[in-house]
């Protein structure tokens, strides 16, 4: 079956890095494009990154937009969030998800499985 596991997360102090993973498995990982997400507590989820099939396409939110960066490597199976110059407002869970519905990058319903998420918190 689909699975979508991602890595990665942790506590980080305001201005640093981290690389998150998600590991995609049981489908043909390079025929689909696919997204982040995060969901911090109380709010709603909210779309961040896509990127196409090829990874030669990128969509951002404006609020990652210079400082974080999607990529995937088909060859592994493997969608990646390199996230930059972190804010503690960036504090939430983050999931993956495949899409699956026409071009519409922007909207949880277009995506059709999901990862657990892995927690990202950044200290001010």
């Amino acid at each position: 079956q689909v699975q979508l596991v991602e890595s990665g997360g942790g506590l980080v102090q305001a201005g640093g890095s981290l690389r998150l993973s998600c590991a995609a498995s049981g489908y043909t990982f390079s025929r689909y494009a696919m997204g982040w997400f995060r969901q911090a507590p109380g709010k709603e989820r909210e779309w961040i990154a896509a990127v196409t099939w090829s990874g030669l396409v990128k969509y951002y939110a404006d609020s990652v937009k210079g400082r974080f960066t999607i990529s995937r490597d088909n060859a592994k199976n493997t969608l990646y969030l390199q996230m930059n110059s972190l804010k503690p407002e960036d504090t939430a869970v983050y999931l993956c998800a495949r899409h699956n519905s026409g071009s519409t990058y922007g909207e949880g319903a277009a995506y059709d499985r999901w990862g657990q998420g892995t927690q990202v918190t950044v200290s001010s």
